[in-house]
């Protein structure tokens, strides 16, 4: 999809700061990072966000939240981390290609606000 962002990041169209990739999902830092790790793991595929998948897209769900998992242990952050899928505009989603934050190096509260 030519005009997302995220899609152009992983085409390497925009410059981003990667730290992960495999054959199916791209991962690098959040430009406005919310803890010592905040981590974008997207699909390489492009797909609007969670509510618009099916059961279909169960497996590239799945390999993003691994490999935010892979990134966590790379960190050394496996004592604590969040995987968080924001879900629409409500939930604060302002970019349309799901994505997988992954929240890590600190303490992190409940609920999370």
């Amino acid at each position: 999809m030519t005009d997302c962002l995220f899609c152009r990041i992983v085409a390497q169209e925009i410059p981003s700061r990667k730290v992960y990739e495999d054959d199916s999902t791209y991962a690098f830092e959040d430009l406005d990072p919310q803890a010592p790790t905040h981590v974008l793991v997207v699909p390489k595929k492009h797909l609007p966000g969670l509510k618009e998948a099916t059961s279909g897209d169960a497996e590239m769900v799945g390999r993003c939240h691994l490999a935010a998992a892979e990134i966590a242990r790379q960190r050394g952050i496996e004592n604590g981390y969040r995987t968080v899928l924001n879900v629409g505009p409500g939930a604060g989603q302002s970019v349309f290609h799901l994505h997988v934050h992954l929240i890590g190096g600190r303490q992190l509260h409940w609920p999370p606000g």
